[in-house]
């Protein structure tokens, strides 16, 4: 009776110190490139100026980000529906008039907020070839694009784009840019 006693009271504790352990380990947080802010770089167009980022290191090292609302600009309906849609807003052209769409298109939510990807090469006016990723999502008639561009592997600069614009604190400002704020 006494050496049942003592064996359930050992695997108690064991249980109990396998709990708390679990309980203390951190969570691994997803891998994000860090990102730093830097100033807009394109000159004033029919749109307001948005945000823009340079990654400091990582798979995206050098890539840059562009983010911006472009309110009142969408088929309040449909959305962003197509590619032809997305070569159209997702602000490629400031970048450089140089681009070619390299594949079809694909379905992309970002938050809340559902649109089309496209990944696309450039050639920039100083002889460089890029790679770039472009980005149309909406909210019933309002737009929010985004371009990042760099020397490396467009799926990596993507993912890398994509999983910033997944943030919390961009995800925050994304809903702000299109309520006007």
């Amino acid at each position: 009776m006494r050496r049942a006693a003592v064996l359930i009271a050992v695997v108690a504790l064991g249980a109990l110190s396998g709990v708390g352990a679990y309980q203390m380990v951190q969570p691994q947080a997803t891998e994000v490139p860090p990102w730093q802010e830097i100033a807009w770089p394109f000159p004033r167009d029919g749109w307001p100026a948005g945000r823009a980022f340079r990654c400091a290191s990582g798979i995206c090292d050098g890539a840059e980000l562009y983010v911006r609302a472009k309110l009142g600009f969408c088929n309040c309906e449909r959305g962003v529906a197509d590619d032809d849609e997305v070569d159209r807003v997702a602000d490629i052209d400031l970048i450089s008039p140089r681009f070619v769409a390299v594949a079809p298109g694909e379905e992309v939510r970002v938050g809340e907020l559902l649109g089309r990807v496209r990944r696309y090469d450039l050639d920039t006016s100083d002889g460089e070839h890029h790679a770039a990723t472009g980005i149309a999502v909406s909210r019933p008639c309002d737009l929010l694009v985004a371009v990042a561009q760099g020397r490396g592997e467009a799926m990596a600069v993507q993912r890398a784009a994509l999983a910033f614009l997944g943030t919390q604190e961009m995800k925050r400002w994304m809903v702000a840019a299109l309520d006007g704020r």
